[in-house]
């Protein structure tokens, strides 16, 4: 559906276990004007899929080869993805722009270098975050030698264009999520959470 993102939204990412994903949406909108005709209960298994050997992935969105007219995005959410890489392989270096994109690694390891200079082993529990602006160019890589890396990738368009491209990760223990939603990124970067440009919280 349509909304106003003049109005307050957030989107809440549940992480269930390994094997199961739930993506929820919390609105703070008035709700008497959503019709609950508009509201599309879609499993996981109504996901886009495509297994390519190296990579197990499922869509949200219209994504690569997937394609359905329903599920343009969602507001400024445009990608939702959740991978798993096989041990030793990964994206090659490609580029990006205008988009602000970020990774929640379920469990493994992933190997992230960029154009800016980072180069990083991202672990489970951890935040990686790209804000792509005029141009950045990246690779994402499973280094281990014997463990599939499970994550989930989002792309939200920013509500500024020709932000300056940056980079930045926070790490989460098991501890901190147990029994509570924790914010990971968010419009004001409260809590030291991590910054997004457009008017949404990630918990």
């Amino acid at each position: 559906p349509k909304l106003s993102f003049g109005k307050l939204f957030q989107f809440i990412l549940f992480i269930l276990c390994a094997e199961q994903v739930t993506f929820e949406i919390e609105t703070k909108l008035n709700m008497a004007a959503i019709n609950a005709s508009n509201i599309i209960l879609r499993r996981s298994t109504d996901r886009g899929h495509a297994h390519h050997g190296w990579l197990n992935t499922y869509h949200t969105f219209n994504f690569a080869n997937y394609y359905d007219r329903r599920f343009d995005s969602w507001g400024c959410l445009r990608v939702l993805n959740e991978d798993r890489v096989s041990p030793t392989e990964g994206f090659g270096t490609h580029g990006h722009r205008e988009f602000e994109i970020f990774s929640y690694i379920v469990s493994g390891e992933l190997e992230h270098k960029d154009s800016m200079n980072n180069q990083e082993i991202l672990k489970k529990g951890e935040v990686q975050f790209t804000s792509a602006g005029t141009g950045i160019r990246h690779s994402e890589y499973n280094i281990h030698p014997s463990e599939t890396v499970h994550f989930l990738q989002m792309w939200v368009t920013p509500n500024v264009k020709g932000l300056t491209p940056s980079y930045s990760t926070r790490q989460y223990s098991d501890e901190q999520k147990k029994d509570k939603l924790q914010l990971i990124v968010s419009k004001d970067g409260r809590d030291d959470t991590i910054l997004i440009h457009n008017d949404i919280d990630v918990y």
